[in-house]
């Protein structure tokens, strides 16, 4: 296994990167666990006649899925210009304080 510089900025980028997909990756297995088990909940807890087809057996989902979209939005969408350019410039600044003290 090829060793890396852990100080390398491509690698540092690169295991950032790597932490957000993973994440990502975490937080959309358990919106899709925990919604399968409202599901199954709900349909067994129907009352006769019932439809499941209800806005409150949908609540959960609706709302934790906008906070899902709204996580792949900032993991899959590359980075706008002036996002990157300010996280570069914060990277220098840190690393240019770090070395004076």
């Amino acid at each position: 296994m090829e060793n890396f510089d852990e100080n390398d900025i491509q690698y540092q980028e690169a295991k950032k990167q790597v932490n957000q997909l993973t994440g990502f990756y975490g937080h959309l297995f358990f919106y899709i666990a925990v919604n399968i088990l409202i599901v199954f909940y709900n349909i067994s807890n129907l009352e006769p006649g019932e439809s499941y087809f209800q806005f409150k057996n949908f609540f959960t989902a609706t709302l934790w899925g906008i906070g899902l979209l709204t996580h792949a939005v900032a993991v899959f969408l590359p980075r706008i210009g002036f996002v990157k350019k300010w996280e570069e410039d914060k990277v220098r600044e840190l690393m240019n304080k770090k070395k004076d003290d």
